[in-house]
């Protein structure tokens, strides 16, 4: 069953290299509550120049 981890990471680091803060999760299988973000650390993390993925734009609707 997948589950996913939001986390936020070092670009200049390695895939697996580590993750700096886990701000949600979310797990497609589940219909309903299916994503947790905090959106105060999403917030803070963008407005110190990090950047979403793709993939995580589109789940967040951002």
């Amino acid at each position: 069953m997948p589950f996913y981890r939001i986390v936020v990471t070092d670009s200049r680091k390695r895939r697996d290299g580590g993750w700096i803060e886990s701000i949600g999760h979310y797990n497609p299988m589940i219909k309903e509550e299916n994503l947790t973000v905090d959106t105060e650390r999403l917030d803070y993390w963008i407005s110190v120049g990090a950047q979403m993925s793709d993939r995580v734009k589109k789940i967040t609707g951002k």
